[in-house]
């Protein structure tokens, strides 16, 4: 497995765990950065800054390295539109150019595209410029665009959270109607949050997340992160606290459970280890 850096501290936890699945995905495909770089349109300097953090693939990035890989591309394209919108909130007002630098060359067919020209008849059918002013329909009907796109974008973001079980507080309790308190997740240093384990209908809950399918690797934080580690202390593998955040002790524990089960011992939390953590 690479030595990967880590992650910026300042990373949203949404691009992280887009990036930690993308990591993951490379090394278990034993491809190099130069090998994975042959393999697609994105040179070996842009995947390293993908899978640093320091920039945001594109979507077209993570489709060709899911499909290089062999992986479920919808849901990596599901936690891709999620992550750019957490991308773009901290990032408000970026200049396009600004945004682009150094990736001039990133695609071919970015290129092409930039460089396409203008078709005659497309010129032709462009209405031409005076002085009157736009009709009002037009603007009604683009605004009731844009509330559709953005309406969409939350309904993908939700159906992501409800999944992944992000965003529950501490306890939040889980009804028999599926309903539960969501609180943005929030670490405060020292602070270590409760543990309520119980068993529901034959699995292991501790009332922070509900997710059995969730990558959690080293850096990774979230409500995830805090049913994992309370389901390790209750199954006998001290994480060293429960604070949500995937730390060296939380990665050890890990490993004793995986090695105990004769799982991959990355200790990385993946669908093998939620299965054994709630049973």
């Amino acid at each position: 497995m690479s030595r990967w850096k880590g992650l910026p501290a300042s990373l949203d936890h949404r691009v992280r765990h887009l990036v930690v699945q993308l990591r993951r995905l490379k090394d278990h495909s034993g491809l190099s950065l130069a090998a994975l770089a042959a393999r697609t349109s994105y040179s070996k300097s842009s995947w390293e800054r993908y899978l640093n953090g320091k920039k945001l693939p594109p979507r077209a990035a993570v489709e060709a390295l899911a499909r290089v890989c062999e992986a479920d591309v919808p849901r990596l394209l599901a936690l891709h539109e999620v992550a750019e919108q957490a991308w773009n909130a901290q990032r408000p007002g970026l200049p396009a150019e600004k945004a682009g630098k150094n990736e001039k060359n990133e695609t071919a067919e970015t290129v092409a595209k930039a460089e396409k020209p203008v078709s005659a008849a497309a010129t032709a059918a462009a209405p031409p410029v005076s002085g009157r002013s736009m009709p009002f329909g037009p603007f009604v009907l683009g605004a009731l665009a844009v509330l559709v796109a953005a309406g969409a974008v939350l309904l993908v973001a939700r159906l992501w959270e409800d999944a992944n079980g992000i965003g529950r507080g501490a306890g939040a309790a889980m009804t028999a109607g599926g309903t539960d308190a969501a609180p943005a997740f929030t670490h405060r240093p020292g602070e270590d949050f409760g543990c309520h384990v119980q068993r529901r209908a034959g699995a292991l809950y501790a009332g922070h997340s509900r997710t059995d399918t969730a990558v959690l690797g080293s850096g990774a934080s979230g409500w995830d992160v805090v049913e994992a580690q309370c389901l390790l202390r209750h199954q006998g593998y001290d994480p060293g606290g429960v604070d949500g955040i995937v730390g060296g002790r939380t990665v050890r524990a890990v490993k004793r459970l995986q090695a105990r089960f004769k799982l991959p011992t990355d200790g990385i939390v993946g669908p093998g280890t939620w299965k054994v953590l709630r049973r």
